[in-house]
């Protein structure tokens, strides 16, 4: 049966937002009733054994950091791991995720089976690290088009975006803290 939002006030409130992000056995709640969240955090102590642990840090590797400004959501360590784990830590670093003058395509010399593995590791890796990293995201989506038979090309231009990581691993995104809760959502649909 579905549940409808607009008619269950325990759910929607025009003037109090409160997330909760469950992964596993981790809960984060968030919002700007610290009322509501406490009624919230009192129920569950009172159902399940749980220990608080302060002020969100990290998350499914995703860093937060709170200020004035707001919050701030990076992947460093996990931009790091990846450098690591290519060979790439100590690498040079490159301006851009990608070459201007790039145009990927199919032809090439396909990888090997293990180097063609590798590389569709670091791609769902890269994948995942768009989620602060929007910088990349078009580099990757065109890389992961190839994911099936990727060439030596394609480990190149991947590569690239290590290299362009190598300069800004700490980069992220910015959640403004302001009075306007407001979601905006768009769509490119083919």
């Amino acid at each position: 049966m579905p549940l409808d939002i607009q008619s269950n006030t325990s759910l929607m409130d025009t003037c109090h937002i409160i997330a909760i992000l469950i992964y596993v056995d981790d809960i984060d709640i968030a919002g700007n009733n610290a009322t509501k969240i406490q009624n919230i955090t009192n129920s569950l102590y009172s159902l399940f054994h749980i220990k608080n642990l302060g002020d969100l840090t990290y998350f499914l590797g995703l860093e937060v950091a709170r200020n004035n400004s707001g919050i701030h959501l990076s992947q460093r360590k996990y931009t790091l791991d990846l450098l690591t784990e290519a060979g790439m830590l100590n690498c040079a670093p490159m301006p851009s995720p990608m070459a201007h003058s790039s145009h990927l395509t199919s032809q090439g010399d396909l990888l090997n089976d293990e180097d063609a593995s590798s590389y569709r590791r670091l791609i769902d890796r890269l994948i995942y690290l768009t989620n602060t990293r929007p910088d990349i995201t078009f580099s990757v989506n065109n890389l992961s088009q190839f994911a099936s038979s990727p060439t030596t090309l394609h480990q190149q231009a991947a590569h690239r975006i290590l290299r362009y990581l190598k300069g800004s691993p700490g980069n992220g995104i910015l959640l403004h803290s302001n009075n306007i809760n407001q979601l905006k959502a768009y769509s490119d649909s083919d």
